[in-house]
């Protein structure tokens, strides 16, 4: 498919949404892919990438960065807390903040560094047991936490159960954080981005459908 009919697409999920363009920021998503995909991306001229292990982007970034300014990495996937001190030097965002624990952590990170990613807040909307994430009637206690670390809080993020329609969710999202005053909503990914779009996603993810699908045995 590409990066240009992925634009395309976003561009036209605004349109119809009556957003403005460019209100929405497509994450490219390059974890697990073959350098020369996400150079290919880089040299299209787009400068926003989402990763999912701290130690992959640390691998394979600083050098990218310096051979195409403006580019900005985002962590999308679990952080351990004992990869959270390389993840905030890393990203210039974090999507994943889903535990007291985490949140103690960057805290402390933040106040020895003068400095913090942004962070979002996982949600985990379909309350699934296997899958990270803050409960959603556990939401605003957490966030009340969080901000009395002052921690850089800018939304919240979800990724909806595979096997049910992604709008609920998504729809759910957005009250949540317009319920916390957050103005951001990482959701939406190949399959469902422009559903999110239409429920307000300021961040959306996508992978495959941009580099291709991804072959985890060659990691």
């Amino acid at each position: 498919m590409g990066l240009a009919e992925i634009e395309a697409r976003v561009r036209a999920a605004e349109a119809a949404a009556g957003r403005a363009t460019g209100s929405v920021k497509l994450i490219a998503v390059s974890k697990v892919q073959p350098a020369e995909r996400v150079e290919a991306v880089l040299r299209e001229g787009h400068r926003l990438f989402g990763e999912n292990y701290v130690q992959e982007a640390a691998g394979k970034w600083p050098a990218w960065r310096a051979e195409f300014p403006g580019t900005e990495v985002h962590m999308i996937g679990p952080l351990q807390t004992n990869k959270a001190k390389l993840a905030v030097e890393l990203f210039e965002a974090i999507h994943t903040l889903d535990r007291p624990s985490l949140a103690k952590k960057l805290a402390g990170l933040a106040q020895a560094r003068g400095a913090s990613p942004d962070l979002f807040v996982q949600v985990n909307t379909g309350r699934e047991p296997q899958k990270a994430g803050v409960l959603p009637e556990d939401l605003d206690a957490f966030v009340g936490e969080a901000r009395a670390m002052d921690l850089p809080l800018v939304g919240l993020m979800c990724i909806p159960p595979e096997d049910e329609d992604a709008a609920p969710h998504f729809t759910a999202l957005a009250g949540m954080a317009a319920r916390n005053g957050l103005q951001g909503l990482s959701m939406g990914m190949s399959s469902d981005f422009e559903a999110a779009i239409a429920a307000g996603a300021t961040h959306v993810r996508v992978g495959s459908a941009i580099f291709g699908a991804r072959d985890y045995a060659a990691r």
